[in-house]
């Protein structure tokens, strides 16, 4: 598969075979993810797999949404009324968790901050945040190419604390987001896309 395929193939997918990620496989999709590039040339970026069902359970403290007014009303605060979107929130919010327990492998990505992430002092200072997310998409796009997908879920903060607690990670490492991968179950739903051309967002010189 060359790279537009796999760019192409690549879905989040939120339903999951009950079927565990070969760590092989996972040493070459963290590998891929090794390639991404990085500011400081150093790729100070850790990893924590946790497969073990009771080792997730006690890690993950995700709150599910499962009614469907509740994120109705969430979306009308957000001001959000594309049809598509909302969709995509509608089959995400009831499986927050779920996605993250039941994939075939659960993946903590870390990286190294100089200073608070949300009190930045210039627009360089995330430089580290931007690498580590070339990482993550890195990570994604490889897994596409061997049949295995995946989501990501932006942990709020008390669940980042959790997350430190039940890690013990360094304080000046930082986990972006929850990477799960798996293989998608017969019946997984795959949310609809917006079909963007490139041309549409092309401005030469100016805007």
């Amino acid at each position: 598969m060359n790279v537009y395929e796999a760019i192409e193939a690549r879905r989040t997918i939120r339903d999951f075979e009950d079927k565990p990620v070969a760590i092989d496989a996972i040493e070459r999709i963290i590998g891929a993810g090794l390639k991404a590039p990085t500011n400081n040339h150093l790729r100070q970026w850790e990893f924590v797999i946790v497969n073990d069902r009771e080792e997730r359970a006690r890690l993950l403290r995700v709150k599910t949404m499962v009614s469907r007014e509740e994120c109705d009303k969430m979306l009308d605060g957000f001001g959000l009324t594309d049809s598509v979107q909302r969709d995509m929130f509608h089959q995400a919010m009831p499986r927050q968790f779920s996605m993250l327990y039941t994939a075939g492998c659960l993946i903590l990505p870390f990286f190294r901050v100089r200073e608070p992430l949300l009190q930045p002092s210039s627009l360089s200072s995330l430089n580290d945040f931007a690498s580590i997310w070339c990482c993550i998409e890195n990570m994604l796009l490889a897994a596409a190419s061997e049949g295995i997908f995946g989501v990501t879920c932006i942990p709020m903060t008390d669940e980042s604390e959790h997350v430190k607690t039940i890690v013990g990670h360094p304080d000046n490492y930082v986990m972006p987001c929850y990477l799960a991968l798996g293989y998608p179950a017969q019946n997984a739903v795959r949310p609809s896309q917006k079909s963007v051309a490139g041309k549409d967002k092309i401005h030469m010189s100016r805007w």
